[in-house]
């Protein structure tokens, strides 16, 4: 018998085990963590919870409270998603018992990988013969030109998945900083470090830290 979903989380248990799966091959665990470690699910289902924990607070020190027509966009927004992936895992179940008679999460992982596939393509609009489709997953979240609104059930999951793996710990996902460690990013103690100018990211995105001009002034300087 399923559990029912906890106070923050919106899936039963069949839900929450389908849904990790999923995330788990599209960012699947190597010699390097995935999905899994990084704790994207629950990413996933405190964000699908409610408008409690949609826009952390720049000091670091809790939640926005949303209020009126923004409350209301996000409360749409959210059920729309929560609507998504319970079809969407209806979706991965009916897929996997036609193509191996057993659910998702019963599947061996490349039996999920074709399931995937499948999704992806479809998603897209592409016709697939077995499973000689490309590789699913990547393109759209890296090309994401559509609100998350449009997205449908497999381009969604891919972006939260991402999400999860590499926002801030303070959403509930990149547990213990997996995936900050992964691409070789520390990342700050806390948000406040960010607010408060203490924590700068400048060393990892910039090869020359000085504005243009900059080196000439402090030559003249010396």
């Amino acid at each position: 018998m399923s559990e029912a979903p906890h106070a923050t989380h919106q899936f039963d248990e069949h839900q929450r085990a389908t849904i990790e799966a999923a995330m788990a091959r599209i960012i699947p665990t190597d010699d390097t963590p995935g999905a899994r470690e990084a704790g994207t699910i629950d990413f996933l289902e405190r964000y699908l919870s409610g408008i409690d924990y949609i826009f952390a607070r720049p000091d670091g020190s809790g939640f926005e409270k949303l209020e009126g027509r923004t409350a209301e966009s996000w409360w749409q927004r959210v059920e729309a998603a929560r609507s998504k992936y319970a079809q969407g895992v209806e979706d991965l179940d009916s897929l996997a018992k036609h193509q191996h008679d057993v659910t998702f999460v019963e599947l061996a992982e490349d039996q999920q990988d074709e399931v995937l596939r499948t999704l992806d393509a479809r998603s897209r609009g592409v016709e697939t013969q077995g499973s000689t489709e490309i590789a699913y997953g990547m393109e759209p979240a890296l090309q994401q030109t559509n609100a998350e609104a449009d997205l449908d059930f497999f381009p969604l999951l891919v972006t939260h998945t991402r999400q999860g793996f590499l926002s801030d710990p303070i959403y509930g996902g990149n547990r213990d900083r997996v995936g900050w460690k992964v691409i070789g990013f520390p990342g700050p103690a806390s948000l406040a470090e960010v607010h408060n100018g203490t924590y700068s990211t400048l060393e990892y995105f910039a090869d020359n830290r000085l504005h243009p001009g900059q080196e000439d002034n402090d030559d003249e300087r010396q």
